[in-house]
């Protein structure tokens, strides 16, 4: 059939039917963009991935595995997303046609988190902030209290003051946005930890082992500044030091990894 006689048989409700079903899918990778959903998402298109490769291989064992794993997979993707799918809902019902801002490059808040961090240092104050790259801390933000605020040393210093209500729990930055204050991060498991780490480095180093995100402690008790980031942590870090952590991380690692995809 030549491709004029095909546009003959293709009707404006065929082209209202496909621009739905592409608005529906753009808007569900949307809700889980920034969210662990999309590796669990990535995990279930490479298991559909190998099965078919098993079939075409005839590999009978793995295809019967693989096919009474995806009988099952309709109700494990109601329990594995049944966060994102009410999230869904609820947020198409308050605004379908709801858009996200995209992240601002970091490097220029560099000198008022640094400032902030050896301020809080000099002064005995304990901090924790956590820096996103590639990997969204959406989850992480929703557990706290929304900001939505430029990042400024005063505000980093008023958030961390003792006794005040978003003092306990992590500020999360996302791009040059401070996202959200006392968000909960899950403590590192990691047996190898030293015992001397007290709760805010163990969730430094827990968002670190679960995500690429970048965190940085202030210790109250010593006052040392500690950066955490692929599972491990660095500590006693002056503000060069720490500036140059934060480059290396946030803006000349990125901008490589961006490179590489192109």
């Amino acid at each position: 059939m030549s491709f004029p006689a095909l546009l003959r048989l293709v009707t404006w409700r065929d082209l209202v039917d496909v621009l739905l079903v592409a608005l529906v899918l753009y808007y569900l990778l949307l809700l889980i963009r920034g969210t662990r959903a999309v590796q669990i998402l990535l995990g279930i298109l490479f298991v559909g991935l190998v099965y078919d490769l098993a079939r075409l291989a005839r590999l009978e064992t793995l295809t019967t595995v693989l096919e009474k794993f995806l009988i099952v997979l309709p109700f494990a993707i109601v329990v594995l997303f049944q966060h994102e799918i009410r999230r869904a809902l609820a947020s198409f019902g308050r605004n379908p046609l709801g858009r996200r801002h995209a992240a601002v490059d970091p490097e220029t808040a560099f000198s008022d988190i640094v400032l902030a961090c050896t301020t809080l240092a000099s002064r005995r104050i304990g901090a924790l902030i956590v820096l996103e790259r590639l990997e969204g801390l959406r989850d992480y933000v929703e557990n706290g209290i929304a900001l939505n605020a430029t990042i400024s040393y005063d505000l980093l210093i008023n958030i961390f003051t003792p006794d005040t209500p978003l003092h306990d729990g992590a500020v999360i930055i996302q791009g040059d946005r401070m996202a959200a204050a006392a968000c909960f991060l899950p403590l590192s498991a990691n047996p190898e930890v030293s015992k001397e780490l007290g709760t805010r480095h163990r969730a430094a180093l827990g968002i670190s082992e679960e995500t690429d995100a970048v965190a940085i402690v202030v210790s109250e008790e010593t006052g040392k500044i500690s950066i955490a980031f692929d599972g491990r942590i660095t500590s006693g870090l002056d503000d060069r030091a720490l500036r140059g952590r934060l480059y290396d991380h946030l803006v000349r690692d990125l901008s490589v990894r961006r490179r590489a995809r192109l």
